[in-house]
């Protein structure tokens, strides 16, 4: 039986240093390449581009979507200016993985946003973020714990009745942190289903339950025994179920 095919949205790393200073490298970190294969699928990394002709032909090889962290998301996106705090973005990048996320709704196949990814996918939709941890006024845990990234440092609640508890099988469990902007205003279209437990939201779903997003990384864990259920985030996508 043929493996299904599973997309991983691409980013570009420029050379610092070599022979080729400012050389632009296309690529996604090796876990989330690691935790298709252990899953079952096929990994396919889908490189940056900015032509909606290509990017519509990459969509049509996958049958799985995963939106890959890094870069801030545009704030513009979310009608506000840029705060003092906003780290790095890239406002092509925004534009080409909202159009993969578009397109791969549009044909029905399951997509997994992580970090970045899962703030995208909210954006898209008509959420907001906070440029910065800084800005929530609450009282916020640390969610950018550094060094480490197969550590699980914070407590995670999911709601029993959704997709992601059914996916992971857990309600309560500790994941990693990585992250310094949060979601704010979540999508009109997206729920909720899982917080810290200083009520930061960490994980979305949409009414049909084929698009998941979490705020942390599973790719980073998926080696980890203690949280070996994490991998079943890759199974859903693999398996579309």
């Amino acid at each position: 039986m043929t493996k299904p095919i599973i997309g991983i949205s691409g980013s570009v790393i420029i050379d610092n240093g070599g022979i080729f200073p400012g050389y632009r490298r296309s690529y996604v970190n090796e876990d989330y390449v690691d935790s298709v294969v252990q899953n079952g699928g096929v990994p396919f990394i889908i490189p940056f581009t900015e032509d909606d002709e290509v990017i519509s032909g990459q969509i049509d090889q996958i049958q799985g979507l995963i939106l890959s962290g890094g870069h801030d998301v545009d704030p513009h996106l979310y009608g506000e200016e840029l705060l003092p705090k906003i780290g790095t973005i890239w406002p092509a990048r925004d534009q080409f993985d909202m159009k993969l996320l578009k397109l791969a709704e549009e044909k029905g196949i399951p997509v997994l946003g992580v970090c970045r990814g899962a703030q995208i996918i909210n954006v898209a939709h008509g959420g907001s973020l906070y440029q910065d941890i800084s800005y929530r006024k609450e009282l916020t845990y640390k969610h950018m714990q550094g060094h480490t990234p197969d550590l699980p440092t914070h407590q995670m609640s999911v709601a029993a009745d959704s997709k992601l508890a059914k996916v992971l099988g857990k309600t309560r469990f500790m994941v990693n942190s990585f992250h310094h902007q949060l979601i704010k205003d979540v999508a009109p279209d997206l729920k909720a289903v899982a917080k810290a437990d200083d009520g930061v939201v960490e994980g979305l779903e949409n009414e049909a339950g084929n698009v998941l997003a979490v705020q942390w990384h599973p790719e980073m864990l998926h080696r980890n025994q203690q949280v070996a259920f994490m991998n079943n985030l890759f199974k859903f996508v693999v398996n579309n179920d």
